[in-house]
């Protein structure tokens, strides 16, 4: 006797108590990897962040638990980046989505965790790109890296010394990548 599994869908995920925890990929929920320290880093990110948009109007930094929906390989699949910006004038014209935005954010972040793969995380920044995410930032604690991807190939890796630069696409944001883990690398100097 074979089994079928449920599928669950886009509102199934929303009203889920424990949905933040999840993406959904092909009707199925995916955890998210997620670990004390790259949450902590992606919180500091989204401060940053959220600071310049308060201060410049540029636009809404959002959380990990904001969830996409704007694929075009899957239109039921959500993706929830670390940390995402989206411009004012898109949420000035399309509104706050009061589920998940059916529109891809400018900029997408993912602080890897311990527990990441490498082929998984490719796979999510490819899909990002080609949904239409103009800036993507993969952050990895471990090496003291960012990892910048463009749609036009064009890519550079950072160290703990560079800023990152929202470009374009955050007009005016910066911050140094080091400022990311300085309190991580004050608790380490303690123990």
């Amino acid at each position: 006797m074979s089994t079928v599994e449920s599928l669950v869908t886009p509102e199934e995920l929303l009203r889920m108590p424990e949905g933040v925890l999840f993406e959904l990929i092909g009707g199925q929920l995916v955890e998210r990897n997620m670990s004390q320290e790259s949450s902590w880093i992606a919180g500091e990110l989204h401060r940053h962040l959220a600071n310049h948009c308060a201060a410049t109007g540029a636009g809404w930094a959002f959380p990990a638990d904001a969830g996409f929906q704007c694929f075009a390989d899957d239109a039921s699949k959500v993706r929830k980046p670390d940390v995402s910006f989206v411009r004012a004038e898109v949420i000035e014209r399309l509104g706050m989505p009061r589920g998940f935005a059916r529109y891809a954010p400018d900029l997408a972040v993912e602080v890897v965790s311990r527990n990441d793969a490498f082929e998984p995380l490719s796979e999510k920044i490819e899909e990002y790109l080609n949904a239409g995410v103009r800036l993507v930032w993969l952050i990895d604690p471990a090496s003291r890296k960012v990892w910048v991807y463009r749609p036009d190939g064009r890519g550079v890796i950072l160290t703990q010394d560079d800023e990152l630069d929202g470009e374009a696409v955050v007009p005016g944001f910066r911050c140094k990548i080091g400022d990311l883990f300085r309190r991580l690398d004050a608790l380490s100097h303690q123990s």
